[in-house]
């Protein structure tokens, strides 16, 4: 198989914002997308052209109307080549779907409305798995790098004891908890895991738990049966049983309520989820990992979180160091960002000054990797020539300048709880930004929509 940026994709899908969506992401991924509206011409169009990688929507409004197009359309594509590898498109609503597409045949598939970062690297797992399959290898998935721009990269001493964390934990059954502030890589880590597991060929769902209310908890995680309340127009799986098999990633675990915190621990006790409506037990083999940047044991030591239930996330427990405390990290994963971006812009790599340097390694990074990734790609854009200065990195106000000692400002700050140190951050750059949100967010290194679960969680 060709490399990656010789790779041929195919996307098809009904609507044009999708197509036109994907097409942009990947364009400076792979040599050429190739978008089709219509699923009657996908036969035609792979025996004239040989593509990589499918992505296939599970939907179509045409005369078929089955409910579930993505299948009848993934069993042709297969008929046609056995060695295609499709990845579905398909909404929330339609897991339980894509999960049975996986037996069918289906490398994997990603779920509406998407993460740029996952499917991307959906894209390259499919074309390693690929690869692997041309070599005479099984065609099984094979786990992948992610995207060149989010590796776990870092040669501190900080960091290296959470790669040798990783490697022993990653093949057991362990629960895990990882901890660390906002911007530090749980997900990362929690990927890093699965992928280097024995679970690595089943599905790694990832839940925000912060985005969810008591009902959204128990629908979403454990599912509901036709009829169990107003909208309740269909059977729905949960994500406790889209994961099983695989791994199961619960972010912001610190934010839930104490009664779903009993909730969940009977599910992780009994290995098995009642949906919504139903009074049948559904058994579940996953393996769980959580994260949350709030200081769980000061919440368990006030009653705030169940002690039993730590018990059971916290088989073993990894802790992310800040990007302060990783020193000679800043500049490899600044260099490392830097050509990331440049390439993605259409840039030749750019260089550093001493002095730009210097600025970098004095910032105290309160925004860890997430921070610096963000401030490298904004000076990457709006840089004069290939060569970063200075002045190509601004700091917003409730950031450390240069100037200062950094670590002296981070200590004045210690005394407070991270919750209320990521509550004023995010209150002085609103008010900065004179409470655009866009701006904000960008600022921040979130979504809109993360900001507003921060500013509901916060009441802001």
């Amino acid at each position: 198989m060709a490399a990656v940026k010789n790779a041929r994709v195919l996307v098809v899908d009904d609507e044009s914002d999708v197509l036109f969506a994907i097409k942009m992401l990947l364009k400076t991924e792979v040599k050429q997308v190739v978008t089709e509206k219509n699923p009657e011409n996908l036969l035609p169009l792979i025996e004239r052209e040989q593509f990589d990688v499918i992505f296939l929507d599970m939907n179509f409004k045409s005369a078929l109307n089955t409910g579930n197009e993505g299948l009848f359309w993934l069993k042709k594509i297969l008929g046609k080549d056995p060695g295609a590898m499709v990845v579905l498109i398909t909404a929330y609503g339609d897991v339980e779907l894509a999960v049975r597409s996986l037996k069918e045949g289906a490398f994997d598939f990603i779920v509406k409305p998407w993460h740029n970062d996952k499917l991307i690297e959906t894209l390259h797992n499919a074309l390693q798995a690929r690869q692997h399959k041309a070599k005479g290898g099984k065609a099984a998935p094979t786990p992948a790098k992610p995207d060149a721009g989010f590796e776990i990269l870092g040669e501190s001493e900080a960091l290296r004891d959470v790669l040798y964390k990783i490697e022993k934990i990653a093949p057991t059954e362990a629960n895990v908890l990882i901890l660390g502030e906002n911007g530090t890589g749980k997900e990362l880590v929690a990927r890093a895991l699965h992928q280097k597991s024995f679970r690595s060929g089943k599905p790694f769902i990832s839940v925000d738990i912060a985005a969810l209310t008591d009902t959204l908890f128990e629908s979403e995680l454990f599912g509901y049966k036709k009829g169990a309340f107003t909208d309740a127009k269909e059977d729905r799986m949960g994500r406790f049983e889209a994961a099983n098999g695989g791994t199961l990633f619960l972010d912001e675990i610190g934010n839930i309520s104490p009664a779903m915190q009993a909730k969940l621990l009977t599910v992780l006790q009994n290995r098995q989820v009642i949906p919504l409506g139903s009074n049948t037990p559904v058994p579940v083999d996953i393996r769980l990992i959580t994260a949350t940047n709030e200081p769980i044991y000061e919440l368990a030591a006030k009653n705030q979180f169940r002690k039993d239930l730590i018990y059971r996330i916290n088989t073993v427990e990894i802790t992310l160091p800040p990007l302060r405390e990783r020193h000679g990290d800043v500049e490899l994963l600044a260099r490392h960002f830097a050509a990331h971006y440049a390439a993605k812009n259409h840039k030749p790599a750019p260089s550093f000054t001493e002095a730009t340097l210097r600025k970098l390694n004095q910032h105290s990074w309160p925004g860890n990797i997430r921070e610096l990734q963000h401030a490298v790609e904004r000076a990457i854009i709006m840089a004069e020539d290939n060569v970063l200065q200075p002045q190509d990195f601004s700091f917003s106000k409730m950031e450390v300048p240069a100037a200062q000692d950094a670590t002296a400002v981070y200590m004045s700050h210690t005394t407070l709880p991270l919750h209320e140190i990521e509550r004023e951050t995010i209150r002085r750059v609103i008010e900065k930004n004179k409470g655009n949100i866009s701006k904000s967010a960008k600022e921040l290194g979130l979504t809109r929509t993360a900001l507003y679960r921060r500013l509901n969680k916060h009441d802001i």
